[in-house]
């Protein structure tokens, strides 16, 4: 399930007004390019009821599928990180997460999506009659689970977003 656009939004506080013990600042949405964030940030600034307001943090957010923003997190990366899930949604929260960056996630999607399935052991089963001819047989007699097993410690990693939603990636 993707994310739409208006579900990802960050509340930035204009600390001047924080600071004087009055709550000023404005839900913005994080899935636009970094200056218009700014330009957004920089409104809501000159709205201040303090006057020459300039420093603000961010305080809130919403949609960002679990990946924790800072109070100085940048515009820049906040962007980014919007425009990611927006795309991805939470299967692409999960890979920054798993992976440590977004550069990182992306890399995996595009080059090492092995696809979704209910299990990993449906993964081993689909890779294995894929690639080799099973005589019927021997059917009965494999062992995905422990072939899955197998491929989770050698092969890929995974990545859950749900009751029976498990994305393979390559791990090489």
């Amino acid at each position: 399930m993707k994310t739409s656009q208006s579900d990802i939004q960050i509340y930035v506080a204009c600390l001047a007004s924080y600071n004087s013990g009055i709550l000023h600042g404005a839900w913005i949405d994080a899935n636009q390019d970094a200056y218009a964030i700014y330009d957004e940030v920089q409104a809501m600034l000159a709205a201040s009821p303090v006057e020459d307001a300039e420093e603000w943090a961010i305080h809130d957010y919403e949609g960002f599928e679990g990946i924790r923003l800072s109070e100085w997190e940048g515009l820049a990366e906040v962007s980014e990180i919007a425009a990611f899930i927006a795309e991805h949604g939470e299967i692409g929260a999960e890979l920054i997460h798993h992976l440590g960056s977004i550069e990182d996630a992306r890399k995996a999607l595009d080059e090492a999506y092995a696809g979704e399935y209910t299990s990993l052991v449906d993964f081993a089963e689909e890779l294995t009659e894929q690639s080799t001819e099973i005589p019927e047989n021997i059917r009965l007699y494999i062992d995905y689970d422990r072939m899955a097993r197998d491929i989770e410690i050698n092969d890929v990693f995974t990545v859950e977003t749900g009751f029976e939603q498990v994305h393979v990636f390559w791990s090489h």
